[in-house]
């Protein structure tokens, strides 16, 4: 896949990459350049683990917990989003 670099120096990451890495904008990146290659990186993101019931959870320090309802929603926007809902019903349909 070829790019092209403009006046300013930045370069459109395609469409397809970032979907496949999950970056969206606003992503923080750490970026190298060796030996005349340039790597992007998602910068590691600290977690620790936390049981919950019968499951440990990761959880992000200094994020606050979704609410059952929330996580719902989000879900269900996603869904949409995503095309994984049938139009006027609250049914999943199973991804391709």
């Amino acid at each position: 896949m070829t790019v092209t670099m403009d006046a300013a120096g930045r370069i459109v990451i395609p469409k397809a990459i970032r979907k496949a890495q999950g970056w969206t904008a606003g992503a923080e990146l750490e970026i190298r350049a060796e030996r005349g290659k340039i790597e992007l990186e998602a910068p590691h993101v600290a977690m620790r683990l936390e049981p919950r019931g019968e499951l440990w959870v990761a959880v992000k320090p200094g994020v606050p917990r979704w609410s059952a309802a929330a996580a719902a929603a989000e879900l269900e926007t996603l869904r949409h989003e995503r095309g994984l809902m049938d139009e006027g019903s609250a049914r999943a349909k199973r991804p391709r």
